[in-house]
Order: C-alpha cells, then sequence, then structure tokens
C-alpha cells in the first residue's frame, strides 16, 4: 500500500510541474492575463477535468507561479547573502540588491509576473505573503545589523509622516528607529523600479552601461538608509545595546 501511495505521490508531483512548465510557457508567449486552464491542458494532453485535480482555477495556478518566483528570487538573493557573510553591512546591501538584478534578467516572465501589472480579476492571497516577503527580510536584516554594530545615519521626520512611520516600524522591524523604516520601505520601492525600467524598456536610450549605473544607484540607495559609518560627532546612531 505505501509503495502505491508513493507512486501516486511521485506522479502527482511529475504531473503539478508539468502544468507549471506549460504555464509559464503561455505566461512567456501570452502573459498572464492570458493564462488558462483549458490552453495548459489542451497542450498536455490533459482534458480540463483532469487538471482541475491539480489546480481548481486559474488563480490557483498564477498563486503556485507567483509564490514560486517569489521563492526563487529570495533563494537567489539569500544564497548571494550568505556568500557575503563576512562583509559588512553597505556591500551586504549592494550584494542582495545585485543577485535581485541578476534573477530578475534572468527570468524577465516570472519578474513580470511578480512586479509588472496586475493580472486583472486576479487579488493575490494572504499565502503569498512568505515567499514575497524573503529579500525585504533580508535588507532590513542587514539594516539592523548596522543599527546594533557601528550605527546608521538616521535623517529627522516631518511631522505629518511620523505617526505612519511608526505603524510602519511597529508592523515591519519594531527594533528599528521609525525614520529608518521609512527610507528603508522608499529603498526597497525604488530598487524594484530600478529593476522594473532596466527590464521593461525605460531605461532604452537613456541608461545603456547598465552594471555600473545599476551599482552606483543601489549604493546611494544603502547611503539613504544610513549605511554610512559613522564620524565622530556625527548623525549616526547607535542602538542602545551596541
Amino acid at each position: 500500500m505505501s509503495t502505491a501511495r508513493g507512486a501516486r505521490a511521485r506522479a502527482r508531483i511529475e504531473v503539478t510541474a508539468a502544468i507549471k512548465d506549460e504555464a509559464r510557457r503561455q505566461l512567456a508567449a501570452e502573459g498572464a492575463a492570458k493564462l488558462s486552464l483549458r490552453a495548459v491542458a489542451r497542450e498536455l494532453g490533459m482534458v480540463s477535468s483532469a487538471l482541475y485535480r491539480y489546480f481548481p482555477s486559474r488563480d490557483d495556478l498564477l498563486t503556485a507561479l507567483i509564490i514560486d518566483a517569489y521563492d526563487s528570487l529570495g533563494e537567489a538573493a539569500e544564497s548571494a547573502h550568505a556568500e557575503a557573510a563576512a562583509a559588512g553591512p553597505r556591500e551586504r546591501w549592494i550584494t542582495v540588491c545585485t543577485a535581485a538584478r541578476r534573477w530578475a534578467l534572468a527570468h524577465p516572465h516570472e519578474y513580470a509576473l511578480i512586479y509588472g501589472s496586475p493580472v486583472p480579476g486576479y487579488t493575490a492571497p494572504q499565502e503569498t505573503v512568505p515567499a514575497a516577503s524573503r529579500v525585504g527580510v533580508l535588507l532590513i536584516g542587514v539594516v539592523r545589523d548596522a543599527y546594533r554594530g557601528k550605527g546608521v545615519a538616521r535623517t529627522p521626520l516631518p511631522a505629518g509622516l511620523k505617526a505612519e512611520a511608526r505603524r510602519m516600524s511597529d508592523d515591519l522591524a519594531p527594533d528599528l528607529p521609525p525614520e529608518v523604516m521609512v527610507v528603508l520601505v522608499a529603498a526597497w520601492a525604488q530598487l524594484y523600479g530600478l529593476i522594473g525600467f532596466e527590464l521593461f524598456g525605460q531605461f532604452n536610450r537613456v541608461v545603456e552601461d547598465r552594471e555600473p549605473f545599476f551599482r552606483h544607484a543601489v549604493e546611494r540607495l544603502a547611503h539613504d538608509v544610513g549605511l554610512v559609518h559613522p564620524e565622530p560627532g556625527g548623525t549616526a546612531e547607535r542602538s542602545a545595546s551596541s
């Protein structure tokens, strides 16, 4: 009995992988908005009712593809970060950002799925959040290490932003100062803006030598979030534990 169950489980894994692979081919050819379970089933030689046993709806299949894409991006960033573990926070920040760009250039259609135009009629469920958070968690960790170590430069907030800054800090990283959290979220958004502009053609005839441009840009983002060595009497502050 256990042998039969194992064979069925392996077969299910193989068919699920084949469905996802065909769906990715359709994403590359047609875009996410035109993804169709019937078309996937037809290309695989399956009847639609059989495919529905694996993915009951188009949205279920999209969710699986989105989680896979976020996880693949997260794994690439985490692997690069692990290799740079002995470096300082600024260099680790640049390493994570560079890994995200490399992954996007190697997987443009999957990047478009998670950071391109929203798919009409689809709302990502809560189950996508852990995978979607992986790169952000890495960047927060880099800034946290700097804050607990040599410190981070902190820019005063305008009065009208202080309440929102506190909420963001409470939700995302309660151990980081609100003014640090604000610039970190802004830098995270700018990182994906830089990658998206390159990937989707907005840099054509504007930025030609893109790798050094990207490195310079993410170095500036590192500076914006406070990843600078504090000077005596400067604005960088340490945590109470340092």
